[in-house]
């Protein structure tokens, strides 16, 4: 995994990568990097698309890595042969599955302790709050949260806060990491070697994401609204 990582760096450190102000180009242009990843590195191409993965989906300081435009690059790249369809789904549903679940006991660790503090907006009625409900409403978020950048990567931490029963956390982390994996990739797949995608793919990645916020914004109007 050391190795994988350091590799992705180098990558980035060659192609004179600027953390500051490259980190949109690298959304936005996700299928230049990753083409000129699966060049150089082969088969080691499934090993970082599994750490990039599992870190936006399982680790809270890394929101901003490419998800859903990665998955429908990487299915672009595999229709035309540089990638194994089925590996690559299977390999990223593992990833997607093991990242909610480490975000997830990650919350269930700190919550309790973090709310044993004597710090006034952090009371215990409050974790209460949340474990009802994710008990109520959990399945429901985790499934839909796989599809709301930045929203997915926080869901499972909350539902670990709030104590969800993790057999119910984890039959729906499963069902929402499998179904999000397979749209993407193979939406990739299947549309992403299309002349008028390959010619406007950055506008496509543009397009992924706002359907991705759209949720988002639906539910700051409902509750302005409110």
């Amino acid at each position: 995994m050391i190795d994988i990582a350091h590799s992705v760096i180098c990558f980035m450190q060659n192609t004179n990568f600027d953390w500051n102000g490259d980190i949109i180009d690298l959304i936005l242009h996700v299928d230049k990097y990753l083409g000129g990843i699966i060049h150089e590195y082969g088969f080691w191409t499934y090993l970082i698309l599994f750490v990039v993965i599992f870190c936006e989906t399982g680790l809270v300081v890394t929101p901003f890595l490419p998800g859903d435009s990665l998955l429908f690059a990487a299915g672009s790249f595999a229709a035309l042969g540089a990638l194994n369809p089925l590996v690559l789904f299977i390999i990223i549903s593992i990833a997607a599955i093991l990242g909610d679940t480490a975000n997830y006991w990650a919350g269930h660790y700190v919550g309790p302790r973090v709310f044993k503090e004597k710090v006034r907006f952090l009371k215990k009625e409050y974790l209460e709050r949340t474990h009802r409900f994710y008990e109520k409403h959990g399945g429901k978020t985790i499934i839909l949260a796989r599809f709301i950048p930045i929203i997915r990567t926080f869901a499972p931490f909350v539902a670990g806060i709030g104590s969800m029963t993790y057999g119910k956390f984890i039959s729906y982390n499963i069902i929402g990491g499998v179904v999000w994996v397979a749209l993407f990739v193979y939406s990739g797949y299947f549309f992403g070697t299309l002349p008028v995608v390959q010619n406007n793919f950055s506008l496509v990645i543009i397009v992924i994401i706002i359907i991705s916020v759209i949720p988002i914004i639906i539910e700051l109007l409902k509750r302005r609204k409110k």
